[in-house]
């Protein structure tokens, strides 16, 4: 085995368990401030103020990353990230805890993570040969699905047991472990920085904007995440946990069957795609892939009136994810050079995530405001919408999964037959 690539096996890991610290604190902050103060539009705020300076930094941290040592910047703003994890047990101890306090971390947070966040997307590109870069994108997937499933229940025992500030230990337990391994135990090769390179500027920004308006087929598939992020948080990321329990009376265990539903598929599509089972033509895995997903999990969420067909909706909304994420790091690790890959990461999340925030808002909006009322009402068309979904609470945002499922179906398509996407075959 490529010896770059049992490093990465052993970066892999111990992120992988410091991630899962940072998902038990998030799920325990929620648990925590649903105690003081019962409201999801405030939980939803603790996803907006992370995203919002993530998106506004990495318009200027790619050029950064591209001309500073990966390592460092990966051990700093990991330090940066478990250091506000320490304030918050700080705070807590000492009985001081506001919710303003965690709203002003989560952006501190959001702000290391633009930093974070391409600096592991160019050590990931560095250290996994080419002809293993969908098999490492399984793994992720599959890491990823394990936490979706797994760090819920384990914050919610602990969180009974021994309270927040035992979530956070183990939180910052995590941390110290990925740090040390990082630290110690893996080297991230480094090419030679030219004279001509700036760090923190917006030049950077505008040098991957022009690359990416020469390369319009990376562009295209950006575009494209970015859309499914959107559907995603203006529905399962966001309304899928009140629209379930509206529509099952309150029922935690049915959502706790779709849930789990979701992490299985996820996690099998990681295996497959670890296996090397991916398609080999990476255009078609991500567009096919994301087509199944919309067209037989959201579609199938918004008609589904039952546990079961919740749960399958959920398998088959979560098992195309891995192939689209393997699809799409094989086309830019393929396609974008190594000395600008900081610059059009940190450019491609500001896009792909730029959409996170306004698809929380928006689904919010549109379930509580909207179509709820226009479900639950006697306005013109609900009648018809109702022989679909079926009628009582929740009917409006199953209607919000009918359009994610339709449009997105319908985009998938239009974008896979696009000529530029084609030509990243």
């Amino acid at each position: 085995m490529n010896q770059n690539f049992k490093k990465y096996i052993m970066f892999w890991l111990s992120q992988s368990i410091s991630q899962l610290g940072s998902a038990m604190t998030g799920f325990a902050l929620i648990l925590w401030i649903y105690s003081i103060q019962p409201s999801a539009m405030t939980v939803s705020l603790l996803s907006f103020c992370n995203y919002v300076p993530y998106v506004l930094v990495s318009l200027f941290a790619g050029a950064f990353v591209d001309t500073h040592k990966k390592k460092k910047i990966l051990l700093i703003s990991d330090s940066i990230a478990a250091g506000c994890t320490l304030l918050v047990l700080i705070l807590f101890i000492s009985e001081r805890l506001k919710l303003c306090h965690i709203y002003v971390i989560n952006c501190v947070t959001g702000f290391a993570n633009a930093f974070q966040s391409p600096a592991s997307n160019v050590a990931f590109g560095i250290l996994v040969p080419e002809d293993k870069l969908a098999n490492a994108s399984g793994m992720s997937s599959f890491s990823n699905s394990l936490i979706s499933i797994f760090a819920p229940v384990l914050a919610a025992s602990l969180f009974g047991f021994c309270g927040l500030a035992g979530i956070l230990f183990f939180d910052i337990g995590s941390f110290f472990l990925a740090f040390v391994t990082l630290l110690f135990f893996i080297q991230i090769p480094e090419r030679k920085r030219q004279k001509t390179e700036t760090g923190f500027s917006f030049a950077g920004w505008k040098e991957g904007y022009l690359f990416l308006l020469r390369k319009k087929g990376i562009m295209t598939v950006i575009l494209t995440m970015a859309m499914l992020n959107f559907f995603s948080r203006l529905t399962y990321e966001n309304i899928l946990p009140p629209m379930i329990l509206a529509r099952s009376g309150g029922n935690q265990a049915v959502l706790g069957l779709v849930n789990a539903a979701m992490g299985l598929g996820g996690i099998l599509g990681g295996i497959f795609v670890s296996a090397g089972k991916a398609p080999k033509d990476s255009v078609k895995s991500i567009y096919v892939s994301a087509g199944i997903s919309f067209l037989f999990g959201d579609l199938l969420m918004g008609l589904g009136q039952s546990p079961v067909l919740w749960a399958l909706a959920g398998f088959m909304a979560s098992f195309p994810i891995p192939f689209i994420n393997a699809g799409q790091n094989v086309i830019l690790y393929k396609f974008i050079p190594e000395p600008m890959q900081g610059r059009i990461f940190s450019i491609r999340n500001a896009f792909q995530f730029g959409t996170i925030p306004a698809g929380i808002l928006l689904g919010g909006f549109l379930a509580d405001y909207v179509l709820e009322p226009y479900m639950n009402g006697n306005a013109p068309g609900a009648s018809f919408l109702r022989l679909l979904t079926g009628s009582g609470a929740g009917t409006g945002m199953a209607v919000m999964f009918l359009c994610t499922g339709i449009l997105g179906g319908i985009s998938s398509f239009l974008f896979y037959h696009k000529k530029e996407v084609q030509g990243l075959k």
